[in-house]
């Protein structure tokens, strides 16, 4: 780990370089994910949350669009002291790591895709497409093949009742030939 000491006239000087650095150094060190600390030259005292505070308090004061509107930062500021506090912190700390993990998976997957050959991705997709629809295709073929074998039947309506089979006709003779009883 890379130790940055702070001196009194406001310098940081990195021991592994053996030179003094900025706060932009800094930053980079950040960006490269390094591992670093930074005390004050004189208590030895660890003061890395005081130099990335003043980091991200220039961050915020460049030109373009800041992070922390002042509506936010307002509602942070009443986090302490609160009874919240600790629970706040470690919110705050778990939701940015989910965030960045599925800004990582994207980033990969549109990496993958950038990089992908079309013909490749587009026979891959082909082949995905037949996979999960050849049952469902199988299944129309067979249920179009199965309704033109047979003859299709006749549409009913109150004009045009469906022809009866042999059956019913013979069961209607023998009601109408039995003899009715007649109401008294």
């Amino acid at each position: 780990m890379r130790i940055l000491k702070k001196y009194p006239n406001r310098r940081l000087y990195d021991t592994c370089e053996s030179s003094y650095v900025t706060l932009d150094d800094v930053k980079e060190l950040v960006l490269n994910h390094e591992r670093f600390q930074v005390v004050d030259s004189k208590s030895g005292k660890d003061i890395t949350r005081s130099i990335l505070m003043q980091i991200i308090s220039e961050q915020e004061s460049c030109d373009g669009s800041p992070i922390f509107s002042n509506k936010m930062l307002q509602q942070l500021i009443r986090f302490y002291g609160d009874s919240l506090q600790g629970v706040m912190g470690e919110y705050l700390e778990k939701s940015l790591g989910l965030f960045l993990e599925q800004q990582d998976m994207l980033r990969h997957q549109l990496h993958s895709v950038m990089n992908a050959n079309p013909l490749k991705q587009i026979s891959r997709f082909a082949d995905r497409f037949a996979e999960e629809n050849l049952p469902m295709i199988k299944g129309f073929q067979r249920h179009r093949s199965d309704s033109t074998s047979k003859p299709p039947k006749p549409e009913t309506t109150e004009n045009n009742p469906a022809p009866r089979s042999d059956k019913q006709r013979s069961a209607k003779k023998s009601r109408s030939s039995s003899p009715r009883k007649k109401k008294s």
